[in-house]
């Protein structure tokens, strides 16, 4: 299973709509990241664990949120960077799985290259969820023009016959 692991802050601050967006609502940004990722997520059937630091909010605990069963959230604890949060993850994780991290934290990425996981720039993987999202609506405009929507299917069965008989007599 692929695993990707997303350092919020990181990846709202490099975007460019989530960047724009946390300058009015940093709350909104913050949701916005996580809808886009959800989608993702489910397109391309794998884990995503979003996390955003605490290190600069006193007396916190780790919190963790399970979205559904392709994304989480963590909010790490007081002191804790989202870095350190992913480094360890990834390190209990091993190489038993495909795993990825987002981020653009030029050290941050030298250590998880060393623990056997793969690298992606924030503004990577933005460019990958636009392109996902792309194919999303094009499957989606594919199957609603696709599937034929006629009124025999929509209708009762007796009003069906009458409307065809009159149809018929014309």
């Amino acid at each position: 299973m692929k695993i990707i692991f997303v350092d919020g802050y990181n990846v709202i601050n490099s975007w460019p709509n989530l960047k724009k967006q946390k300058d009015y609502s940093f709350d909104g940004a913050r949701q916005s990241l996580i809808d886009s990722l959800h989608n993702y997520s489910v397109y391309e059937d794998c884990k995503i664990i979003i996390v955003f630091d605490a290190h600069k909010v006193t007396r916190s605990i780790e919190k963790k949120e399970d979205i559904n069963s392709n994304i989480s959230i963590v909010f790490t604890k007081d002191g804790e960077t989202a870095d350190s949060y992913i480094e360890r993850e990834v390190h209990n994780l091993g190489r038993r799985f495909e795993v990825y991290v987002v981020t653009s934290d030029w050290l941050e990425q030298q250590t998880i290259f060393q623990r056997g996981a793969v690298r992606i720039s924030a503004l990577e993987f933005y460019n990958e969820v636009i392109e996902t999202q792309g194919r999303i609506k094009k499957k989606t405009l594919k199957n609603m023009y696709s599937s034929k929507n006629h009124l025999g299917d929509n209708i009762d069965e007796d009003i069906f016959k009458k409307l065809e008989a009159i149809r018929r007599s014309e």
